[in-house]
């Protein structure tokens, strides 16, 4: 499976652009960028947008990519990470269901 930083690098590479090239476009630091792409920083939700729509890459997949990193990240080291999960995705469908309901 690979990590949102590699998806990153990747598409970036695979449309064949530099970062310079991607910075100037989007207005973002060319370091920042850089560190995106490395793993040793994570950008903002809106900046993951930005970043797929530039590199016209699956903005969904992207955002479940970065998303899902900064949940393991908060779970990396609790004794209960699985519980923990499986009881959010409890409360997830509880939500969803009684968002649909409502509307």
């Amino acid at each position: 499976m690979k990590s949102f930083h590699e998806i990153l690098r990747e598409s970036r590479e695979k449309n064949g652009l530099l970062l310079r090239e991607v910075s100037s476009k989007l207005q973002i630091d060319q370091a920042l960028i850089s560190k995106f792409e490395s793993g040793n920083r994570k950008p903002t939700r809106a900046q993951v947008i930005q970043l797929a729509r530039y590199y016209d890459t699956d903005k969904e997949e992207l955002l479940v990519q970065w998303m899902s990193e900064k949940v393991v990240y908060e779970l990396r080291n609790e004794e209960f990470a699985d519980e923990i999960l499986k009881v959010a995705e409890q409360k997830m469908r509880y939500l969803s269901k009684s968002k649909n309901e409502k509307a």
